[in-house]
C-alpha cells in the first residue's frame, strides 16, 4: 500500500477532484448529488446540490466549474464500502452543467448531441482554446448497457460534437502536453486509447479494424479503469479499480507501472501543491480524499494552474 495522507473522509463516493489555487479542493459526491469544497483541515462545505450524479469536474476559462452529470447511479453498501451499480429508478438524465462556485447557481448547458440524449457524462478536460473534451460512459440497465463515446463542446452552449463513437465504457479523458493527442480510459476492458486531434472536436480514425484509436496499453492484471491525469512528462496516470491504485503509462505504452492504494474503487487523480508534485486521489468506496508525494510534477491544467 502506498503511503498517503487522508485529507478528509465521510464523503459519499467522491470523484472529480480539483486542487484549487487557494489550497482548497473541489470534489463531487456522486451518491449525494452535490459539489463540495474540502478545506485543508478536512472541513467540508457544500457548494451546490445539482442532484443526479455529478461526476467529472473542471474549471473553465470563465472561472466556473463545469460538471459532467451522469444522472444518478444505484449504490450498494457492502462491508462498510459504497459500491456503484446500474441506472436508478430516479435517473434524471445525463447533462453537462456549469456551477458558479461563489453562488452555487447551477445551469444546464447540454443534454444531447445531434438529437441523441447524453446518457452518463463522466469526465472532462479543457483545451487551450477554452473548449472541452468529455466522455459519456452510458448506463447499465440489468441485461443491457449503453455504449459510450468521446465528445467536444464549447462553454457558451453553441457547439457540441460527437468525436468518437462507440467507446464501450468511455471514462477518464486527458490531453497530451502539446494538445495533439486526447486520451480516453475505457473502463470495463481496462484499456487506454489515444486519438490524434485534427480539428475542433475532431480526431483521426485509425486504419484497419474499427477501434477508437491507438491502443496505448492494457495491464495484464484484471482491472477496470476510471479517471486519469497527465503528468508534465506526458505520462498518463489512470485511476484503477480492483487492481487498486494508479496505473502509469508512458505515452508510447512501452512502460506500464502501478502505484497501489488500499481502496477497491480508486477513481480519480489530480495534481496540486508546490510545483504540482502532490497527487490528490479519491478513494471512492471508502469516501476519502487523500494525498501523496508524486514522482514528477503534474501537467498544469488550462485555466487552473496559471
Amino acid at each position: 500500500m502506498s503511503n498517503y495522507t487522508v485529507i478528509t473522509d465521510g464523503l459519499l463516493f467522491p470523484e472529480g477532484p480539483i486542487a484549487m489555487p487557494d489550497g482548497t479542493f473541489i470534489v463531487v459526491e456522486i451518491a449525494a448529488g452535490r459539489l463540495t469544497r474540502v478545506h485543508p483541515d478536512g472541513r467540508k462545505e457544500t457548494i451546490a446540490e445539482p442532484g443526479g450524479g455529478p461526476n467529472g469536474a473542471a474549471i473553465g476559462p470563465d472561472g466556473v466549474c463545469y460538471v459532467c452529470n451522469n444522472g444518478g447511479m444505484q449504490f450498494h453498501e457492502k462491508d462498510g464500502l459504497l459500491l456503484p451499480g446500474d441506472m436508478p429508478e430516479d435517473y434524471s438524465g445525463g447533462r453537462i452543467e456549469r456551477i458558479d462556485l461563489d453562488t452555487g447557481k447551477v445551469e444546464v448547458l447540454y443534454t444531447e448531441v445531434n438529437g441523441e440524449p447524453l446518457k452518463g457524462p463522466n469526465d472532462i478536460v479543457f483545451d487551450k482554446q477554452g473548449g472541452f473534451w468529455f466522455t459519456d460512459l452510458g448506463k447499465g440497465r440489468g441485461r443491457s448497457q449503453d455504449r459510450g463515446g468521446l465528445y467536444y463542446a464549447r462553454i457558451d452552449g453553441s457547439f457540441i460534437r460527437e468525436a468518437v463513437f462507440p467507446i464501450p465504457t468511455a471514462n477518464g479523458v486527458g490531453l497530451s502536453p502539446d494538445e495533439k493527442t486526447v486520451y480516453v480510459a475505457d473502463t470495463l476492458p481496462g484499456r487506454l486509447w489515444a486519438m490524434d486531434i485534427i480539428g475542433e472536436g475532431e480526431v483521426a480514425r485509425p486504419p484497419g479494424p474499427r477501434r477508437p484509436g491507438r491502443l496505448v496499453g492494457q495491464p495484464s492484471e484484471f482491472c477496470y479503469f476510471d479517471s486519469l491525469a497527465v503528468d508534465a512528462d506526458g505520462n498518463i496516470c489512470v485511476a484503477t479499480i480492483y487492481h487498486s491504485g494508479i496505473t502509469i503509462f508512458s505515452p508510447d505504452g512501452a512502460s506500464i507501472r502501478h502505484v497501489p492504494t488500499d481502496d477497491l474503487v480508486t477513481t480519480n487523480i489530480c495534481f496540486g501543491g508546490a510545483d504540482l508534485r502532490t497527487a490528490y486521489i479519491t478513494l471512492s468506496s471508502a469516501g476519502k480524499l487523500v494525498s501523496m508525494p508524486w514522482e514528477r510534477p503534474g501537467l498544469p491544467l488550462n485555466f487552473l494552474n496559471v
